[in-house]
């Protein structure tokens, strides 16, 4: 099976997908901000505060080539991941790259319960989280789109979804 790398948008269920198949499969999941967390003994939030952004993508890129070598794995990136350095290149290299790509309304509807935990979203209305969905996922469109495999990943609702999805995934990438 060697590496799959997942894809898009916060909210997308990169995390969500990639528990569920790598405990089908019996390999490993990493979640890379947990992994860069857990390394560093501080949250995304706090490294961004105290290192600022660039400092922040190049620590990412170097945990990214670090996971990068483990083999068997599923890893699911930052949604920015793939938009800097040349990491979805590196990432093509490296094993398969799904974008999981979700709806602009149906992101609004997850990230819309969970702006508590996401202090970029936390305060805005309404209108100004689907603008902002919809201008961000314009920017790194370009970079998601150059995934080996695309994956509608809309229907992440329930149990059975995620379990459907799941095989869905693994037929599109030729593992069973």
């Amino acid at each position: 099976m060697n590496r799959v790398f997942l894809i898009g948008y916060m909210g997308a269920g990169k995390t969500t997908l990639g528990k569920a198949m790598a405990l089908s499969m019996n390999v490993p999941f990493v979640d890379l901000d947990w992994y860069i967390e857990g390394r560093f003994h501080k949250t995304i939030r706090e490294i961004f505060a105290e290192q600022g952004e660039s400092r922040f993508r190049e620590l990412e890129r170097k945990m990214l080539h670090e996971v990068g070598d483990f083999e068997d794995v599923i890893v699911s990136t930052g949604g920015g991941t793939p938009c800097f350095f040349d990491n979805i290149d590196y990432m093509n290299r490296q094993g398969k790259t799904v974008f999981l790509d979700v709806d602009t309304e149906v992101l609004f509807q997850r990230l819309r319960i969970a702006t508590s935990k996401r202090p970029i979203l936390r305060g805005k209305t309404d209108e100004e989280l689907h603008e902002f969905i919809e201008k961000a996922l314009a920017q790194r469109l370009p970079f998601y789109e150059k995934a080996s495999f695309r994956f509608n990943a809309n229907n992440l609702d329930t149990r059975n979804e995620i379990n459907e999805s799941v095989k869905q995934l693994k037929r599109l990438l030729g593992l069973i």
